[in-house]
């Protein structure tokens, strides 16, 4: 039995679409036997697929071509892995020096932090905020009055 690389490589899930597996095949990511193959590539049983996931390179040994999509729990039917030792150290020293127990407060921070820093800098200011919104709201009135409104609002002396 044959089935289509990409839809092989969605079926035995390697991809969590089949689009973005003939992207992969398009960019140059899957290889068998170091050459780069196109998305309509038929596979039979027994193809090596090697699929370069960064960091490592993955292989897989096809046992079933497949085309339909298949529980995780059937996966073992039918493909094999067969990455290199090397290729799963370097995955795993890639896990060991990555973001683990990155310390509070070191990363993006967080809306309450920027708003606790924002209140506790402007406290000086909070007066001549006050004025500026009161300042903002007579002119928002302004805008929305009429002709004689305004009028009044000028002989009393409202900027």
């Amino acid at each position: 039995m044959e089935a289509r690389l990409d839809k092989w490589l969605w079926a035995a899930r390697i991809f969590k679409t089949r689009s973005i597996a003939a992207d992969a095949c398009k960019n140059g990511r899957i290889t068998m036997g170091g050459v780069k193959q196109k998305a309509s590539k038929m596979i039979k049983e027994g193809d090596i697929i090697e699929v370069r996931k960064p960091p490592i390179t993955y292989s897989f040994k096809v046992l079933k071509a497949i085309q339909n999509r298949v529980g995780a729990k059937l996966v073992p039917e039918v493909l094999e892995n067969v990455t290199a030792k090397e290729q799963l150290e370097l995955l795993e020293m890639n896990r060991i020096s990555g973001f683990v127990g990155r310390a509070r407060g070191t990363g993006r921070p967080t809306r309450r932090s920027v708003a606790n820093s924002t209140i506790s800098s402007n406290l000086p200011s909070l007066a001549i905020s006050t004025s500026i919104s009161t300042m903002m709201t007579t002119r928002w009135k302004r805008i929305n009055m009429g002709k004689e409104e305004c009028e009044r609002w000028q002989m009393k002396g409202v900027p």
